[in-house]
């Protein structure tokens, strides 16, 4: 399975891990030239912007790691973007939120982060 393929079904993984625990699914993929936020969600009264990351292991700090600061101001752009777009999205507090999947096949696990990080 090539890298590609992988994040995809990650990512249909995480979008039914999140609705398992309550969360709405309001947008997917949502794309800009700025950059892409993957899931978009409601939790309650809060937006859930969320990055999904995969790694088939925990090398170099795994999936969590990979959202450095470069990655994380691309979700910011993109999310003011995505509040531009969508402006009755602009009164919902909102907050960033990993969801990491780690192994392969029977041994993956994902992990929920909220508030992984916060605007600077």
């Amino acid at each position: 399975m090539d890298r590609r393929e992988r994040g995809i079904r990650a990512e249909e993984r995480a979008a039914h891990f999140l609705e398992a625990r309550g969360l709405t699914i309001l947008a997917r993929n949502f794309r800009r030239r700025a950059g892409e936020i993957d899931i978009v969600a409601r939790d309650g009264d809060i937006l859930a912007i969320v990055e999904v990351r995969a790694r088939a292991t925990r090398a170099c700090g795994g999936a969590a790691a990979s959202v450095g600061h470069r990655k994380q101001q691309r979700l910011i752009r993109a999310a003011h973007l995505l509040l531009a777009a969508h402006p009755e999205w602009r009164r919902l507090p909102a907050r960033f939120d990993v969801v990491v999947e780690e192994g392969d096949g029977e041994e993956a696990r994902m992990e929920w982060i909220r508030h992984a990080f916060v605007l600077k």
